[in-house]
């Protein structure tokens, strides 16, 4: 501990959360405001945007310290200031609450943790004299409207978004879930910039295991700042190196809702419009909100063509060179010289070629992202017609190639959640058909499989209801079945409580008689729901 001396006496430095070296001052004496004053100036290095109000009158001598642009100074004036300086009576920490128009509980607050407060956009009281000081939550930040995210457009459902300030987060999901079972546990998180970070899940419905394991990940993150959610996501998942998605995410209050029904746990990061859910599946990026706003016929047969697309982005370019290379007496006569025909001349190999044309469509792709909307129409006329169709006609390329890359491409956003992924599984897929042909493929794929069916996410399995197989989850796999059929939460998902609804089955005869053609009927626990709990815990082990 390193001994200081401020004007005679005693201090000592400490470092609060937010990473401020703040002289503590020991309490022999009572403390004046020039010396308050002095020392958050000293711990704020004199700068320019933190503002002291002193008010000095019969009455009261105080000080209000804050930083300009992170207070109301609208309700500083109205509530604290003016019926401060209408005191009739001596005033002090002691009937401050019966003096200022504050909502909430006024707080002592240590002097060491003033310096950390204010940075936070709080505003600190401070009474000549006194030993603490007052905190007063009068922050006001500019933020965005609540509108549909742009990441997440849709058809039918609800459309709104969430936004980067954390409190409007936590109201869209209370807004969804009005019961007294949702629970929001507060940290912060960042030795500099002590983000608030919310964990949100529903008490009686997630796991105490799974909460219990997320907080220690979490709060056994010592790092300088947290900007964004995805700060978070590389602690809290399980295999650190992996590619894959081991973290939910979702700009949409609505399925965060739905998700939180079904036992996962929400993690808010202050500054981020993403939601973290865990635990997570990989089935999870083929399904959408719009799927239960739909028929669910509908529904089945969307998600089959967002899994044909994944194939088609990870298998058709390595296929394309495994056969034009390898195997391409497999192809048929017509085909093949078709084929011939548009490749003559091509002075580079099928792989090299192919390689070529899909490192040029991601360059393309990161170009358009991030260029101005203003000039993405020139950019797509460079791109489609000066590059792609003269390096046709200079016979760089050919036309076959182009058009398995657009294919490629066009799939590769039926899952956009995993545009990551799936393009880094097309390369691999692309080296190991070039190489090995068809043959490669297929051991690739096994290895790919076998690798994520060991995967595990806080007890759940990757690649569930699937590896392993969990009959009840199938209800809400590829093929989608009705709402009403859906009677227990996932046993994917760990959850201390499995009954979702009362189960409702038709009835023929009262329908017949003109009345309620559905009578609602209690059902408890199946005696098979053991049994299928036991089988998912033995597929783990």
């Amino acid at each position: 501990m390193v001994i200081l001396y401020l004007r005679g006496r005693k201090v000592n430095t400490k470092v609060c959360p937010s990473g401020y070296k703040s002289e503590v001052l020991v309490k022999t004496q009572m403390v004046t405001l020039q010396d308050f004053k002095n020392k958050l100036t000293t711990e704020f290095h004199d700068s320019d945007d933190l503002f002291f109000r002193q008010i000095t009158t019969d009455n009261v001598s105080c000080v209000l310290c804050y930083l300009d642009g992170g207070s109301d100074k609208q309700l500083l004036e109205q509530n604290v200031i003016a019926p401060i300086l209408r005191a009739q009576s001596p005033l002090s920490s002691a009937n401050l609450s019966s003096t200022v128009f504050y909502g909430e509980e006024i707080k002592p607050t240590p002097l060491d943790d003033c310096a950390c407060k204010i940075a936070e956009g709080d505003v600190i009281l401070f009474f000549d004299g006194e030993s603490d000081a007052n905190l007063l939550s009068l922050r006001k930040f500019d933020k965005r409207a609540v509108v549909e995210p742009p990441t997440s457009n849709v058809l039918k459902g609800p459309r709104e978004g969430f936004i980067e300030e954390i409190k409007t987060n936590v109201t869209l999901l209370r807004r969804r879930i009005k019961s007294p079972s949702l629970t929001v546990k507060n940290m912060q998180i960042g030795r500099f910039s002590s983000t608030p970070v919310a964990l949100v899940y529903i008490d009686g419905i997630a796991e105490a295991k799974v909460i219990d394991e997320i907080t220690r990940r979490l709060m056994a993150i010592d790092i300088d700042g947290v900007i964004d959610g995805a700060y978070l996501s590389s602690f809290i998942q399980g295999r650190r190196m992996s590619f894959f998605n081991q973290v939910g995410s979702s700009e949409k209050p609505d399925v965060v809702a739905s998700k939180l029904l079904e036992g996962r746990v929400a993690i808010i990061v202050d500054g981020s419009p993403l939601v973290l859910t865990l635990p997570f599946v990989l089935f999870e990026d083929l399904q959408d909100g719009y799927d239960y706003y739909s028929n669910d016929w509908r529904s089945s047969m969307v998600r089959v063509f967002r899994i044909l697309g994944a194939l088609l982005t990870i298998l058709l370019p390595g296929a394309y060179v495994a056969l034009q290379s390898h195997h391409y007496h497999l192809m048929p006569l017509k085909f093949l010289i078709t084929l011939l025909s548009a490749t003559n001349g091509i002075p580079f190999p099928p792989a090299i070629e192919m390689f070529f044309v899909l490192l040029l469509f991601e360059i393309l792709n990161q170009a358009s992202i991030r260029m101005p909307r203003l000039m993405g129409i020139s950019l797509s006329i460079v791109g489609a017609i000066v590059l792609g169709d003269t390096a046709v006609k200079a016979g760089l390329i050919s036309s076959p190639a182009v058009l398995v890359t657009a294919l490629s491409a066009i799939g590769i956003f039926c899952v956009p959640d995993q545009v990551g992924t799936l393009s880094i599984l097309r390369f691999l897929f692309l080296c190991c058909s070039s190489v090995m042909g068809l043959f490669g493929i297929v051991i690739l794929f096994l290895i790919l499989i076998a690798y994520l069916a060991s995967m595990d996410s806080y007890g759940s399995p990757y690649l569930a209801p699937y590896a392993p197989r969990i009959t009840p989850d199938l209800k809400d796999g590829v093929l989608k079945s009705s709402t009403v059929n859906m009677t227990k939460r996932p046993y994917s998902i760990p959850s201390s409580n499995r009954n979702r609804m009362k189960e409702q089955r038709p009835d023929d005869r009262d329908f017949d008689n003109g009345s309620t053609p559905y009578h609602t009927k209690h059902v408890d626990e199946p005696e098979n729901d053991v049994s299928t709990q036991n089988d998912v815990e033995r597929s783990k082990q």
